[in-house]
């Protein structure tokens, strides 16, 4: 595993680009994957067992709605176009509670180095999926964090507003707005084995991390942009939410997110809202967008 950032932009960016009459920080509340169509890609799915009942939507989604009536903020659950075929019942709950429904590939593959013709076919049959239960995708997560060359034309075509990929900032890029998600700001990060080697970049150990660390990291990154500006996506991940420590994690830190909202502080949104907001103000927002090519 290795990585590199590019800057897509020189220019300066404004700090009040959100809006004039709101913060000038910026914050989504994101989940990646549901279900077991991520195992599936993997082949760690146990064979001949039965499909749609996975804990992750079963025990888990259900309190995470829960917690987010509780703190009043709508989140975008980006979600493999499988979970269309087995759980429709929770992707329209998850709409239903006033949240965001984005694209995470058909099964969660792995997005770069698809093939355009690999990518036309999963993106075009998640949005087929998806339509057929009247929810529109506007955005997309590629699995593993990278896009390809292609990918950028191919989204527009199909009618998708904004991408997140791995990066930092905020802005657009080949006429699509660019929300992208922090590595550090993402609970596999801290929990998974298979970051382990970020980990030792990071911190000089591939050791696991304990969950309030995660907690630790969430705070300070909105301590900064509240007194910076910009934007942040916290990413989380359902089937990682399973674990009392975890979720307690999760609690609070919508906790801190909400009073900043309430506080005025902080426009707390779903990526589609964002990302609007880029695309209604993008000569505010020129600069400062950093793509993120690290290998995980």
């Amino acid at each position: 595993m290795g990585g590199r950032r590019r800057t897509m932009s020189d220019a300066s960016g404004a700090a009040a680009g959100w809006d004039s009459q709101r913060p000038h920080a910026a914050v989504s509340v994101t989940f990646d994957n549901l279900g077991e169509a991520a195992d599936l890609e993997r082949g760690l799915w146990p064979g001949g067992e039965p499909l749609g009942r996975h804990f992750s939507v079963r025990r888990v989604l259900p309190r995470v709605l829960d917690l987010l009536d509780e703190s009043g903020i709508r989140a975008t659950f980006f979600v493999e176009g499988l979970n269309a075929r087995i759980y429709p019942e929770a992707l329209l709950e998850i709409a239903s509670r006033g949240h965001e429904l984005g694209y995470h590939g058909w099964r969660h593959e792995y997005w770069a180095g698809l093939s355009p013709a690999e990518e036309v076919q999963l993106l075009e049959r998640g949005v087929r999926e998806m339509e057929r239960l009247n929810l529109r995708l506007r955005g997309f997560r590629p699995p593993g964090g990278r896009l390809n060359p292609s990918s950028w034309g191919l989204l527009a075509e199909l009618g998708f507003t904004y991408c997140s990929p791995a990066g930092e900032g905020a802005g657009m890029l080949e006429g699509l707005a660019v929300l992208p998600f922090d590595w550090r700001l993402i609970d596999a990060y801290y929990y998974l084995p298979r970051f382990g080697e970020l980990r030792r970049a990071d911190t000089g150990s591939e050791d696991p991390l304990p969950p309030h660390r995660f907690g630790e990291r969430v705070r300070a990154v909105l301590e900064k942009i509240v007194g910076e500006g910009g934007y942040a996506s916290l990413l989380f991940h359902p089937f990682l939410a399973d674990r009392e420590e975890r979720f307690r994690v999760l609690n609070e830190a919508l906790g801190v997110l909400r009073d900043l909202v309430r506080s005025g502080r902080v426009w707390c949104a779903p990526c589609g809202e964002a990302a609007t907001r880029l695309h209604e103000r993008r000569a505010a927002f020129a600069g400062g967008l950093r793509l993120d090519l690290t290998q995980t």
